[in-house]
């Protein structure tokens, strides 16, 4: 009716509106018809002289409650506010009214496809957009509070600390601080996985629904597996004031199939479920990982739903919010009049810009490791050659071939070679050997390399590419270690009760390995879990930090024995990756103790002579949080009486030292770095108390495997490494002539190019050498470390500084991405000198093509049509972002800033 061409644009927005009102409860009538008794939206009712006529309004008990001003669609509606407030105010003597501040409490513009309301019961009453219009029995809900949660969240009482940590404190503060100051209708509260953000959503919804006026709260979660969890936190949590659990107090429901109970005060749900609900449709009450895990090929449109209409919530915590609720699902949560608090320890860029920039509490991965909250991790990588290279098979070889849907196998013959790589793995080819030999390694390396000294496999959650992988790898690791079917289990939402399969991973001493492929990626605890094992690979930061997470759970140490009886105490935990997944540049799989080959008693010297860096005041945090998690109590108030601060509180310090935030406001680096670090410079007592209580703990730990621990941490054979930079300097001077990258390197003609110097890589990595430039690098670190700056990891293009070192044309050897940037910012800082100024636009482009130079030595305009630039229109928008001077910028920066 509403596309009926004979109706004029505001006639047909009126029909929009009347549908809207009916849906919503309201009876809509002409004046004539108006039934006091009923909640009714009568049209065109006449206001006082000189107010006009309100296009709706709004009757409730028998009084005048609202006005509406209708539009055409397509009006601007913020633009006709001042007439609804008229009307708001204007209402004639005649009318039963109900007022509030002197004029009517509800007042609303629409135009069929919009709605805009403004709540006079709020403390600072502003136009709001609104799904459609509130139902009669939420306005008489206002009505009776004279209130809304917006003006009781302003006057919270304080709150009580006892049993929360210093990062759940910031974040219920900052959370209730930002929904007072309603600057921003969206919170992002960003904390490191294992730090208890559960804990910290279950205490904010307490405080909210005890004090803060607000009427029910859904919690989104990401899989429905983890809203089991989340019931949990609820039943468990005993209220700080009261001293009785929270569902004494409030009623906390999972949505089912039957929809939202109506004395429901936290509802529970994935949001494809909820979407479910809005869509009319048939909820599952069981795990349904189709569901739950859907994710749909266009963005999600949203109808009106009596059964959960948009003021159901007042407010929206959605756990894991990184994931794509900014994206396909952003209908689902614009639906609801309600503010929305978003849980993470990984957002991206999406995130904060669905969230409006608006982090309310920051608490990263390496401030819990230096609170002892998380521990640390290690990464052991293992790589075969099919994983590296994949493998082929002849033509005409009967190869058995599985159906994914059924598990029959067939026998047939291949009518063409088979050619796959390592990325086809588990994909189009499955290639038992390789998880084999993955598998043996692990075996054979782990109470050697990975855990040396210990005799029990450590718990070991693997995560398989599907679910067929997944069995595959349950039963060759059963075979590989020569043990039964309660060794290792397979958990995915396809397996027989995987819910008691995750218990009793958690809990059982037998269950030692589980292998799943997401149902335990995100949000699952699992605390005794030390070994996070990769077997296929991930493209998304976000997510490999949510499954990093996993392993990275502190427990008390009785707790632990009893699963794990050979190991005292969890101090860290490792990733085993099999697949390269920690190799990626967008991957951060750095532990906060870097560097393993600088003994602890090496960064303390630094530390008395000033001149420690900021990668070792990283390594030195990372360090001490491992060595707190292994004292005694009475060795912790020892070194809390020498040093006047705790150990924990010490480790915390350099940790936020070296905060990226925190470094980009430092001017004088030095000057920063000595003030972290004076509490252990300044205090002698303090260096050699913790010396000596490190080589205690030390001899416990090196008890049985002394020699083979010192392998697992790198020791350095300076022999070797003396061997190895002689061998290289050798190869330099007989190889000048012959390859164009030394040529170039040794005459200084030209640039070298990528390809060039990627020929040399190519070459070295030969035998008899098999050289990389982390092993040149490596080898050069053992015998000058004063000279040797380290990376995480080095590329092709670190070959320039490894020949100008070797070549003493530098005096340093700096990874050459690091020298790039220098490079960069003095550039920089001479154009700034000159009267240049960039834009925002034109720095965006600058500093990428400057990381392209220092991965490539060089670019080239046609670099400029691949990522990341393609973002931005490649190299169209380079010239429109650029202007008429991008293509000397371009020579510029290659000319300034290559080797």
């Amino acid at each position: 009716m509403t596309d009926d061409p004979q109706l004029a644009a505001e006639q047909r927005a009126r029909v929009e509106i009347d549908r809207q009102l009916t849906a919503a409860g309201w009876s809509v009538v002409d004046r004539k018809d108006l039934n006091p008794f009923v909640p009714s939206a009568v049209r065109e009712v006449i206001m006082s002289p000189g107010h006009g006529r309100a296009d709706y309004a709004l009757y409730l008990d028998r009084e005048v409650v609202g006005v509406i001003e209708a539009k055409p669609a397509g009006t601007p509606l913020s633009g006709v506010e001042w007439q609804s407030a008229m009307y708001a105010a204007g209402l004639p003597d005649t009318a039963r009214k109900r007022l509030y501040g002197g004029k009517l409490p509800f007042v609303f513009e629409a135009n069929g496809v919009e709605t805009h309301f403004t709540n006079g019961y709020d403390p600072e009453p502003r136009s709001r957009r609104f799904f459609g219009f509130p139902r009669p029995d939420t306005l008489a809900r206002w009505i009776r509070d004279e209130s809304t949660w917006r003006g009781h969240v302003t006057a919270m009482p304080s709150l009580l600390e006892d049993g929360l940590r210093p990062a759940q404190v910031e974040a219920v503060r900052g959370v209730e601080r930002s929904l007072a100051e309603q600057q921003y209708d969206r919170h992002l509260v960003q904390m490191a996985t294992g730090a208890g953000k559960t804990f910290t959503a279950v205490t904010q919804s307490y405080r909210l629904l005890k004090h803060g006026g607000f009427h029910r709260i859904l919690f989104l979660v990401d899989r429905n597996n983890l809203g089991d969890q989340t019931m949990r936190e609820f039943r468990n949590y005993t209220t700080p004031d009261d001293g009785r659990k929270f569902t004494e107090l409030y009623n906390v429901d999972k949505l089912t199939g039957a929809g939202m109970v109506g004395s429901s005060k936290v509802v529970i749900s994935t949001i494809q479920r909820v979407f479910k609900v809005l869509s009319g449709e048939e909820v599952p009450d069981v795990d349904d990982p189709q569901l739950d895990a859907a994710a749909p090929e266009a963005p999600v449109t949203v109808t009106y739903s009596p059964d959960l209409p948009p003021e159901s919530f007042d407010l929206v915590i959605v756990d894991e919010c990184h994931r794509s609720i900014y994206g396909s699902w952003r209908g689902v949560l614009e639906y609801f009049d309600a503010h929305v608090v978003g849980l993470t320890a990984t957002p991206v860029k999406q995130t904060f810009g669905f969230f409006q920039q608006n982090l309310v509490s920051e608490y990263t991965y390496a401030q819990s490791v230096a609170d002892g909250v998380n521990v640390d991790f290690d990464v052991y990588r293992i790589k075969t050659q099919i994983t590296d290279q994949g493998s082929s098979v002849e033509a005409g070889t009967i190869v058995p071939k599985r159906d994914r849907r059924t598990r029959q196998v067939r026998y047939e013959a291949l009518d063409e070679d088979l050619v796959y790589g390592g990325s086809q793995l588990e994909r189009a080819v499955t290639a038992p050997d390789q998880i084999r030999t993955v598998l043996e390694t692990f075996r054979d390396r782990l109470f050697t390399e990975i855990f040396p000294g210990r005799s029990t496999v450590p718990k070991t959650l693997i995560f398989a590419k599907d679910d067929t992988h997944a069995e595959e790898v349950v039963t060759q690791i059963r075979q590989v270690f020569g043990r039964g079917n309660d060794f290792a289990a397979k958990i995915t939402y396809s397996a027989k009760d995987p819910k008691g399969s995750l218990q009793a991973f958690r809990n059982s001493p037998t269950l030692r390995v589980a292998v799943t492929v997401d149902m335990i990626a995100t949000g699952t605890d699992v605390k005794p879990l030390e070994c996070v094992f990769f077997l296929r690979d991930i493209r998304s930061a976000s997510y490999f930090e949510q499954m990093k997470g996993r392993g990275a759970r502190t427990i008390p140490d009785t707790d632990f024995q009893v699963v794990t009886p050979d190991a005292s105490a969890k101090t860290r935990f490792v990733l085993v990756d099999a697949v390269g997944v920690t190799e990626h540049d967008h991957i951060d799989a750095a532990p906060l103790d870097r560097d393993k080959t600088v003994p602890l008693k090496r960064l303390l010297e630094k530390t008395a002579t000033l001149t420690i860096t900021e990668s070792e005041v990283v390594t030195l945090a990372g360090r001490l949080a491992r060595l707190d998690r292994e004292l005694t109590e009475a060795e912790r108030t020892e070194l809390e009486h020498v040093g006047g601060l705790a150990l924990k509180e010490i480790t915390r310090r350099l940790v936020q030292a070296v905060d990226p935030d925190v470094l980009a406001d430092v001017t004088d680096l030095r000057d920063h770095l000595d003030e972290a670090v004076k509490p252990l410079a300044a205090n002698p007592e303090l260096r050699n108390r913790l010396l000596e209580i490190r080589r205690t703990h030390d001899l416990v730990i090196d008890e049985t495997s002394q020699d083979t621990l010192l392998e697992a941490y790198g020791v350095v054979d300076t022999d070797r490494a003396r061997e190895v930079v002689t061998s290289w300097r050798a190869y330099l001077d007989e190889h000048r002539d012959e390859i164009s990258a030394l040529e170039v390197l040794y005459t200084r003609g030209r640039t070298v190019t990528f390809s060039e110097l990627a020929e040399l890589a190519e070459r070295i990595k030969r035998p008899p050498y098999q050289w990389t430039p982390d092993l040149l690098w490596n080898a050069y670190a053992a015998l000058d470390v004063e000279h040797v700056h380290r990376a995480d990891r080095h590329t092709v293009t670190d070959l320039i500084a490894l020949i100008r070192f070797t070549l003493r044309q530098d005096s340093e050897l700096v990874p050459y991405a690091e020298t790039v940037q220098q490079r960069y910012a003095a550039w920089l800082a001479a154009q700034e000198q000159a009267g240049a100024v960039f834009s925002a636009e034109q720095r965006w482009w600058l500093d990428r093509i400057a990381d392209v130079v220092a991965q490539a030595n060089g670019i080239t305009v046609d670099d400029l049509d691949n990522a990341p630039f393609t973002e931005r229109g490649g190299v169209d928008g380079a010239a429109r972002d650029l202007g008429a001077s991008a293509e000397a910028l371009l020579a510029a920066l290659n000319s300034e800033l290559t080797a």
